[in-house]
């Protein structure tokens, strides 16, 4: 049989005071398909993050048309990220400006950081499972889909009905984030996973007490997560990509079509931080296939970025010339801290590092990038 000996626990009961969270925004879903929004705001977070200056939107609507999307429907997708306050406005003359809101653009980094450390050379763990437990009631089912999505952000997959539980020492982040949903009935606990006689472990702040919890049935807690179809998506992420990786490698990619093909496999490879918490190596079947996803999306997103950075490059200075040299790219092993961190240079057709944007030839011009201090 096996157990959870609880190690700690927070209890969290009657009406919950919320803290500070004004740093929380609502950035816009995931879903299948070209979303404008979401579009918009994966390009600016991936190519325009420690940026204050306001991009016009005229460029932002030509970079959209690279990803099928409207005129129309790109300027509505502004508009509207403007009125759920991720983007601010502003005017210059007859045209607009639009920009990261401080929230945004501090969520969106947090993101970044999130996903793009995602899956690499798996780290050492000390047994140690996250525990969240909560209850609701049927007319709070809002609150309850938006507690579901929040764990499985956090890392967490559900053992039982209300039952949360995750490797990721989140137990904090959790209890933060009942309290700002107003989750009046919660518990937040760590404990181990033990098979046969097991000990009472002291549980602190108890007064000396002990505190165990046995699991009834033979379910353990890695069984939250159904293995045999994660290892399906890994593999079929692997199958997906690889034919891009050999076009990549002979340099078959023009700066368009890098641009949405890094997006796509970000998109993608996001999705896997919800799906599995960088489950422990210990607790998985042999050739676990992660690391090898995370090679692979790592050579795409990393070898792309050059090409893609000239198309944003290229749109943006056809409209503003002096923000073309503000763009910027991630790598998949070490996010961009944004403007503070590495410089950009730009090389131009002479050969000559330029700190702004000479107008290129009107056709057939690839830019050309070296990274420096």
């Amino acid at each position: 049989m096996y157990r959870l000996v609880i190690s700690s626990s927070v209890v969290i009961t009657g009406p919950v005071v919320t803290r500070d969270h004004t740093s929380k925004v609502d950035l816009p879903r995931f879903r299948l398909g070209a979303q404008p929004q979401r579009l918009l705001m994966t390009l600016l977070g991936d190519y325009w993050h420690g940026c204050e200056e306001h991009i016009p939107s005229a460029a932002l609507v030509r970079l959209l048309a690279d990803f099928d999307i409207s005129t129309v429907g790109a300027r509505a997708a502004l508009s509207r990220l403007a009125r759920r306050g991720l983007l601010e406005s502003s005017r210059v003359g007859r045209n607009t400006y639009y920009g990261l809101t401080g929230q945004a653009a501090e969520a969106l980094q947090d993101s970044a950081v999130r996903v793009l450390s995602f899956g690499q050379a798996g780290t050492g763990w000390d047994g140690r499972w996250v525990v969240a437990a909560f209850s609701l009631p049927e007319e709070q089912r809002d609150i309850r889909h938006a507690v579901r999505n929040r764990l499985r952000w956090l890392g967490f997959a559900p053992l039982y009905d209300g039952m949360w539980v995750s490797p990721r020492q989140e137990a904090e982040a959790v209890i933060r984030m009942f309290a700002e949903l107003g989750v009046p009935n919660a518990t937040v606990l760590t404990a181990v996973e033990a098979t046969g006689v097991v000990e009472t472990a002291g549980t602190a702040g108890t007064g000396g007490m002990s505190a165990m919890a046995v699991a009834v049935g033979p379910r353990r807690p890695i069984e939250a997560w159904d293995l045999t179809e994660l290892r399906a998506r890994y593999e079929d992420f692997i199958r997906t990509h690889t034919l891009l990786l050999g076009r990549i490698r002979a340099a078959d990619v023009d700066p368009a079509e890098a641009l949405v093909a890094r997006t796509a496999v970000l998109d993608a490879w996001r999705r896997f931080p919800g799906l599995d918490p960088d489950l422990p190596l210990k607790l998985l079947p042999p050739q676990w296939p992660r690391v090898r996803a995370h090679a692979v999306f790592a050579e795409i997103y990393d070898e792309l970025a050059p090409f893609a950075v000239d198309r944003v490059r290229q749109v943006i200075f056809s409209v503003a010339p002096d923000l073309a040299g503000l763009v910027r790219h991630h790598t998949a092993t070490r996010p961009s801290p944004g403007r503070h961190g590495r410089q950009v240079r730009l090389t131009g057709t002479a050969g000559r590092p330029v700190t702004r944007w000479e107008r290129p030839p009107a056709a057939g011009w690839q830019g050309r990038h070296t990274v420096g201090g």
